[in-house]
């Protein structure tokens, strides 16, 4: 019986490592062609909660408004970027719409925080007339995300089986001793289930 447990619930947890793979592969894909190709010639891989952003705003918005080296930010609301800076103006200045002197603390801490929360040129996104395909990336990563975490269910399935062998051995071996005959007890989990089967022979 473990033995038959191990091996479908060892294959059901490739399958659904696979899956949650090919959907990862999919969504990154799809974000790179529709929305970043227009912004950066080779795909670059960044950390999932970047993916996660990229289903909220349907744009990451321009990181630099300036054409020189001088740094001005998005500010665009509606864009994740411009979200940062209005974020960073409401957190470090008095007045949010009334900018204090460049030279000032209040107005670098806020620059400093945009640097460190926007999304910088390499990874600008727009799903401008695309919000079909953004549905779909959607999808993609709700696939992705449930494949995953029944692959890590079912990996703690697996090792709680190994932990109830041990278990039932050990008990299988003091019943054995205390009737004076063979017994065996043989206790498994299943998705949605758990097995408990004694054996004492005659």
């Amino acid at each position: 019986m473990y033995l038959a447990a191990e091996l479908i619930g060892l294959l059901r947890y490739v399958h659904l490592t696979s899956q949650g793979r090919g959907e990862a592969q999919r969504y990154r894909a799809l974000a790179f062609d529709v929305a970043r190709r227009a912004f950066t010639p080779t795909p670059r891989d960044t950390v999932f909660e970047y993916y996660e952003t990229m289903e909220r705003f349907t744009a990451s918005g321009r990181y630099n408004q300036a054409p020189g080296p001088a740094l001005v930010p998005e500010t665009d609301p509606a864009t994740y970027n411009g979200s940062v800076w209005a974020l960073a103006r409401q957190t470090y200045w008095s007045d949010p719409n009334t900018p204090p002197d460049p030279s000032t603390p209040a107005y670098m801490r806020a620059v400093e925080f945009y640097q460190t929360h926007a999304v910088g040129p390499d990874f600008l996104w727009s799903w401008s007339d695309a919000s079909l395909e953004q549905g779909v990336f959607r999808e993609a990563i709700r696939k992705s995300d449930d494949a995953y975490r029944r692959s890590q269910d079912q990996l703690g399935l697996l090792l709680a089986n190994h932990v109830l062998s041990a278990i039932d051995a050990l008990i299988s071996s003091r019943l054995a001793a205390a009737a004076g005959r063979s017994t065996t007890l043989e206790t498994a989990v299943t998705p949605g289930a758990a097995l408990v089967r004694v054996t004492i022979e005659f």
